[in-house]
C-alpha cells in the first residue's frame, strides 16, 4: 500500500496545484457570495472522490500477471498512454500561454462573483470533468491496480489522494471562514500571482508528472 501511495502522491499534487479550480475559490472567497465557496468545495471534494474511485474500478479490467516475477506489462503501457496524454496537455497549454500571454482573468471566472449555492456545488464536481483530472485520476487507478491492493487499502489510498488534491482549495475556504479580513489582501495576491502565471505553471506540472507516469510505467515492463 505503502508503494501505491508513493506513486499516487506526485499525481495528487498536480491536482492540488491545478489552477483552475483555485482560482475559481479565490473569486468566489473575494465576491459578496462568500458563502458558495463552502459548497463548492464539497462539489470539489465529492467529484474527486467520485472520479478516482470510478476509474479506480474501471481498471479492474486490465490484466495483472499471475506471477509476482511477471512484468505487470498492461498496467505499465497504460500508465505511459496516461503519461503521454498529460505531456500532450502540457505542451498545447505552453504554446497557447506563449501565443496568448495575458494577464486577464478567463471571463467566465468573473460570472462566479454572483454565483449561488447550489450552482458552486454543481461548478465543484463539474471541474473534475476535465481531460487533465481524468487522466489524472486514471493514472492514480492505474497506480492501486498495478499494487494489487485489498479493498479497504485501495480506500485509504483513494482517501489519500483526495485530501492531497483537494488541500489547495480546501485551505484558503477553511482560513476565510475563520478570518475572512485577515485573508483578503493574501486573496487578492494568489489572485494576481495566478492571473500571470497559470498557464505555465500548469504546462510545466503537467510535463513533470507526464514523465513521471510514463517512468512509472516503464518500470512495470
Amino acid at each position: 500500500m505503502l508503494q501505491a501511495i508513493g506513486h499516487i502522491l506526485p499525481i495528487a499534487l498536480a491536482v492540488a496545484l491545478s489552477s483552475v479550480p483555485l482560482m475559481a475559490t479565490i473569486v468566489i472567497l473575494l465576491s459578496p457570495k462568500r458563502e458558495s465557496a463552502l459548497p463548492y468545495l464539497i462539489g470539489w471534494v465529492l467529484g474527486m472522490a467520485a472520479l478516482v474511485f470510478i476509474c479506480t474500478v474501471s481498471t479492474q479490467a486490465v490484466p495483472t500477471p499471475r506471477s509476482a516475477r511477471q512484468p505487470d506489462v498492461a498496467v505499465g503501457v497504460g500508465e505511459m498512454i496516461v503519461g503521454a496524454g498529460l505531456i500532450v496537455i502540457g505542451i498545447i497549454s505552453w504554446r497557447r500561454a506563449r501565443r496568448n500571454p495575458t494577464d486577464a482573468m478567463p471571463a467566465w471566472l468573473g460570472k462566479m462573483e454572483s454565483i449561488g449555492p447550489w450552482s458552486a456545488f454543481g461548478l465543484g464536481v463539474a471541474l473534475n470533468i476535465r481531460p487533465k483530472e481524468i487522466l489524472l485520476a486514471l493514472a492514480a487507478g492505474l497506480a492501486v491496480r498495478g499494487a494489487g491492493l485489498s479493498g479497504s487499502e485501495a480506500a485509504i489510498v483513494i482517501l489519500v489522494y483526495t485530501l492531497i488534491g483537494a488541500s489547495t482549495v480546501a485551505v484558503p475556504v477553511i482560513a476565510t471562514l475563520i478570518d475572512a479580513k485577515g485573508m483578503q489582501p493574501r486573496l487578492l495576491k494568489m489572485k494576481e500571482w495566478l492571473t500571470r502565471n497559470n498557464r505555465v505553471v500548469t504546462s510545466l506540472i503537467l510535463l513533470m508528472v507526464g514523465v513521471f507516469i510514463i517512468g512509472s510505467g516503464l518500470a512495470r515492463l
